[in-house]
């Protein structure tokens, strides 16, 4: 079911994707499907979490969490999420497109952007635990900031309609949120 939602999302690009649609696509009755996931939004969600397994979220993010100091967590971060971003940019555009009238897309993409704020924060978190957090933001502040310098869609303007490379794309980021929240010595 989850393999199917995913291929669906792909394909059409978040066009037209229905519970019937997906439950003819895994080979099981509507009905089925519901048994397993009440809701379209909790479908989503699931799926979302199915592409963070296949695509190992967890491997990727171990460095982060290991890291000994904040500055090298921010690094870690900043690589882990900015590299991933194009792996997962077409059920990410899917979701987006049709979050604006869906409300479960729009539930399921919420839920990610959720799971990627807590990133955010522990980085931030570990950079004030450190004393390096730059005063000129507090951390909650400092959070929102990363996250939308990480965001999806800015991810878009700068490697789709900018063409940079997604290696500038990551050195850029790690130098900007470097500059934004480490305090100056």
């Amino acid at each position: 079911m989850l393999k199917a939602t995913l291929d669906l999302l792909e394909s059409r690009q978040g066009e037209g994707v229905r519970m019937s649609d997906i439950a003819k696509r895994a080979g099981i009755s509507r009905q089925a499907l519901y048994l397993h996931f009440a809701t379209r939004a909790e479908l989503l969600i699931a799926t979302t979490h199915y592409l963070d397994a296949l695509k190992g979220t967890e491997a990727r993010l171990a460095p982060s969490r290991a890291a000994a100091t904040g500055i090298e967590r921010l690094d870690a971060f900043v690589v882990a999420w900015g590299g991933y971003i194009p792996e997962i940019h077409p059920i990410a555009r899917a979701l987006l497109a049709m979050g604006a009238s869906d409300a479960a897309a729009a539930q399921a993409w919420d839920q990610r952007m959720r799971d990627m704020r807590e990133g955010c924060a522990a980085a931030i978190d570990a950079l004030d635990r450190d004393g390096t957090l730059s005063p000129d933001h507090p951390p909650d502040e400092a959070t929102d900031i990363l996250r939308t310098l990480l965001s999806v869609r800015n991810w878009e303007h700068l490697t789709i309609d900018c063409g940079w490379s997604q290696v500038r794309y990551v050195e850029t980021l790690k130098s900007l949120a470097r500059r934004l929240f480490v305090a100056s010595n």
